[in-house]
């Protein structure tokens, strides 16, 4: 693990990040096929956005091809909180839910129903 604080993240060294980066930046200044999520690959391989809404966090997106990040960009709409705290409360969330312009934010929920969440919203 190259971090103790990073419990079940894949998060690279940052010196290993930039080697990796620049063997994949084209001599235009562009990328090459490269992503920083595996859902982000796979959707860029389907031509669909990103089922998990990666979108919102816009420092994930600074590598993906153009064509992927316009894809995400349009699906990446801003849940009803309404409807987002109704799913949530079923799913057991006991504290203040919020959706900020990033993502859905919950107290309470396990990683599993906050996935439900992500996937279920886009978001």
């Amino acid at each position: 693990m190259p971090y103790e604080d990073t419990a079940r993240r894949k998060i690279l060294p940052e010196t290993l990040e930039q080697r990796v980066l620049k063997a994949f930046q084209r001599s235009d200044g562009g990328w090459g096929r490269l992503f920083r999520k595996t859902s982000c690959a796979v959707a860029y391989a389907h031509k669909e956005a990103d089922y998990n809404g990666h979108y919102g966090i816009k420092e994930l997106c600074d590598i993906c091809p153009p064509r992927q990040v316009r894809r995400c960009k349009k699906a990446f709409v801003k849940p009803d909180l309404k409807q987002v705290t109704q799913q949530a409360r079923v799913l057991g969330s006991t504290g203040e839910i919020e959706v900020t312009d990033r993502a859905i934010v919950v107290e309470g929920l396990d990683e599993p129903p906050r996935y439900f969440l992500q996937h279920g919203f886009g978001y």
